[in-house]
C-alpha cells in the first residue's frame, strides 16, 4: 500500500533537544537534497516535558553544524495525537520505546512506531546514546548513527510514496 504525501516522520528522545532534534534536522537535510520537502516532512518530540519550549543542545547544534546540518525548532513532549499525524515515530532507545507504546492507545498507533536504529545499516547499535552527559565524541557517535539510519529511512520513505 502507498502512502499518501505527504509522509510524516516523528522523532523521539528523553528530552528532545539533543537525539531527536539531530535527527529531525538529518532527515530534513537529506530530504532537500533529494528535492522531497513536498513530500516528507520530519519533526521531533520527547517523552518527558522537563525542556519543552528549549532550543537544541548547544553542543548538539554545533556538531550537526560542523556536517553543515542546521538544527533548529524548540523542544516539546511527544502527545498521543501525535500517532494519528506521523506516518512513522522512532524512538531513539530503548527506553523511549518503552514509553511510547505505553503512549499508544491503540495497535494502529503501535504500529508506526519503530526503534531507530532499526534502520541503520553500517552500525550494529540498537540504542542512540543519550550523549547529554558525555564528551563531543557523544555527540559525534549519535550523529553518525543518524546518518546511517536516516539514508535507509528515506530509501524506505520514498517507497512508500512510490518515488523510487
Amino acid at each position: 500500500m502507498t502512502a499518501i504525501s505527504p509522509y510524516k516522520i516523528l522523532f523521539v528522545c528523553m528530552g528532545n533537544i539533543c537525539r531527536s532534534p539531530a535527527g529531525e534536522a538529518v532527515m530534513r537535510k537529506l530530504v532537500e537534497d533529494e528535492g522531497l520537502e513536498d513530500q516528507i516532512h520530519c519533526d521531533s518530540a520527547g517523552t518527558i516535558s522537563f525542556h519543552s519550549g528549549d532550543p537544541p543542545d548547544k553542543r548538539m547544534h554545533q556538531a550537526a553544524a560542523n556536517r553543515g546540518i542546521q538544527t533548529g525548532g524548540q523542544a516539546r513532549q511527544v502527545r498521543v495525537g501525535d500517532f494519528e499525524t506521523f506516518d512513522r515515530v522512532l524512538a531513539m532507545d530503548r527506553d523511549n520505546l518503552r514509553d511510547l507504546l505505553a503512549l499508544a492507545e491503540t495497535e494502529s498507533h503501535r504500529e508506526r512506531i519503530r526503534p531507530f536504529c532499526d534502520y541503520c545499516d553500517e552500525h550494529e547499535n540498537r540504542d542512540v546514546p543519550d550523549p547529554y552527559y558525555g564528551g563531543a565524541q557523544g555527540f559525534e557517535l549519535v550523529l553518525d548513527l543518524l546518518e546511517d539510519g536516516c539514508n535507509q529511512l528515506l530509501d524506505d520513505a520514498k517507497a512508500e510514496l512510490d518515488l523510487r
